[in-house]
């Protein structure tokens, strides 16, 4: 199972990057799966972040951009500062916030802490985000269909499988997935609740969260299955209940599962 990370090795910055920093120091801070980079922009003015999607990408930044326009009045998020596209790629500016991700070194260091944070801060964000008013979906129903339409063109990509899901046939989660019935407890999800996307203060509050390319209506144990699961490839075992009685919940065991599950078979 792959993990988006901190860019090893030489980076070739973007050219709409070099014009964005001006004379600014370029520092890549983030690679995801989908081919994107992230950098942090510093040394003139204020500071700045500016996320870049290759043309070949699947996510759309200006997708993304909308999102964080709509929470931000509700719940802390990066200010959009630009969207734009060239025939390389797309990109998305926004304003630095003094803050750190839950994965920076210094709470890597402070697991506790960083987990409580985790936990506190997706409860605020479920809370905050009025679900009644949310344009934006990630339904069940709607993922589920994506996962069974790649899984009948192409199959499961099995090296990209979480071990708990490697020794399934195609047929076994297909099975899985579409045997699933169970009401939905909706909330406005984040879409990626892994602990990199949640940003803690200097005290080791959670503050601010980012990475909103998915966000919309779903189940709370869609963002609370990946969110406690992010805590064992970042933390270790045995981290996953400080989550739950931060966001103070009850595990729900079916429902954790099945999230899994899905999320493992559409990204």
């Amino acid at each position: 199972m792959s993990l988006a990370g901190v860019p090893q090795g030489k980076i070739t910055v973007p050219s709409a990057i070099w014009a964005i920093a001006h004379d600014r120091e370029i520092v890549p801070a983030w690679e995801n799966l989908a081919g994107g980079l992230t950098f942090f922009l510093h040394g003139k003015g204020e500071d700045i972040y500016a996320k870049w999607m290759p043309v070949t990408g699947a996510i759309d930044l200006g997708e993304e951009s909308a999102r964080l326009e709509w929470a931000r009045p509700h719940t802390p998020v990066p200010e959009v500062l630009e969207v734009g596209h060239d025939n390389e790629g797309s990109w998305l500016v926004t304003r630095a916030i003094d803050a750190k991700n839950a994965v920076a070194p210094e709470w890597i260091a402070e697991p506790e802490v960083a987990v409580r944070a985790i936990g506190v801060g997706l409860r605020q964000l479920h809370e905050r985000l009025p679900r009644e008013e949310c344009p934006f979906s990630w339904s069940r129903e709607t993922r589920l269909a994506s996962a069974l339409s790649l899984i009948a063109n192409r199959g499961v990509e099995r090296e990209a499988l979480h071990e708990l899901h490697t020794n399934l046939s195609d047929e076994e989660i297909v099975e899985i997935l579409t045997s699933w019935s169970t009401d939905d407890d909706l909330v406005v999800c984040h879409g990626d609740a892994c602990a990199p996307n949640t940003l803690l203060d200097k005290s080791g509050l959670w503050c601010a969260h980012v990475d909103f390319g998915c966000l919309g209506v779903a189940d709370r144990w869609a963002d609370l299955s990946v969110a406690s699961w992010s805590t064992q490839w970042n933390y270790g075992p045995g981290w996953e209940r400080i989550l739950y009685d931060a966001y103070e919940i009850e595990p729900v065991e079916e429902k954790i599962r099945f999230y899994r599950l899905l999320w493992d078979v559409s990204v």
